[in-house]
């Protein structure tokens, strides 16, 4: 074989480069298995090296169906990755496998793909390709006894690809025409109006103290008396729990109404949301 036929071979099997693969070659003295060995090892050290930079662009997938689906992040440097074939190749295969793991990051990253390599294998050898730092990010799996799971997806890429991701999961004793289009528009919704829980009383203590803490400050300057102050802060604290729980934010598609005022319009049954998912890269 060939010197021109093995720097072919090598390129089909690894996708590393012409000149990474000459040099692994002469390094080898022409041995293919050598020079695959020599081709992986340098890989990992260029992906070694990467991985000290930031990687703010990136999309997000989802998979599944409205019984178990999932919505996760990958990350990467630029934009213009975010678009290169072997990227969307790549995180396309890994958002199932994701799901079937269900978000099980340790456990996916152990999963072979189609080519028998692992994810993490796959992944070192595409960061050390393309040349930029590319990482799984947030993910989350959703899967409820007696529910459906409906989504939403902004700024698409691809089928499936992303940069903002919704999954809300309903719970209904009834399926209609009307139950299907207020799950549809329930996730357009999640995604506009980005609520940080489903009520009031979830919300995180610590994001709660940290607002307290931002209207306390704004208040320190406003020479109002110590009774008033304690009522608009009382006010605002109020405000922000109404305006960031999903039950209580004003519905996008009639701001008159509140979600849980549209909810009970819709249907003579329970709709119950169970949980949800907005994902949107940068954020």
């Amino acid at each position: 074989m060939s010197d021109i036929e093995k720097i072919k071979q090598l390129r089909q099997s690894t996708g590393a480069g012409y000149k990474d693969c000459n040099s692994a070659l002469k390094e080898s003295s022409g041995n293919l298995e050598k020079a695959v060995e020599n081709l992986r090892v340098k890989g990992i050290a260029k992906a070694s090296k990467k991985m000290s930079r930031d990687a703010k662009e990136g999309v997000i997938l989802l998979s599944g169906d409205d019984n178990k689906s999932s919505l996760l992040e990958v990350n990467c440097e630029t934009d213009f990755v975010a678009k290169n074939e072997d990227f969307i190749k790549f995180v396309k295969e890994l958002s199932e496998l994701n799901n079937q793991c269900s978000s099980d990051i340790e456990k996916l990253n152990k999963t072979k793909m189609q080519n028998d390599k692992t994810v993490n294998e796959n992944l070192v050898s595409l960061i050390a390709k393309i040349g930029e730092k590319i990482t799984i990010g947030r993910t989350k799996t959703i899967e409820n006894i007696n529910s459906r799971n409906f989504s939403y997806q902004h700024s698409i890429v691809k089928n499936n690809v992303s940069k903002l991701g919704v999954i809300v999961s309903l719970e209904n004793k009834e399926q209609s025409d009307k139950i299907n289009l207020f799950g549809k528009q329930l996730a357009m919704h999640i995604a506009a109006s980005n609520p940080i829980a489903l009520t009031s009383d979830k919300i995180e203590q610590e994001i709660i103290d940290k607002e307290q803490e931002l209207i306390s400050e704004e208040l320190k300057n406003s020479d109002k008396p110590e009774e008033i102050a304690k009522k608009i802060s009382l006010g605002k604290i109020n405000k922000f729990k109404e305006e960031n729980s999903l039950m209580t934010q004003d519905w996008v598609m009639e701001p008159k109404k509140k979600v849980k005022d549209v909810i009970s319009e819709i249907s003579t049954k329970e709709i119950m949301i169970k949980e949800f998912i907005r994902l949107k890269i940068g954020e």
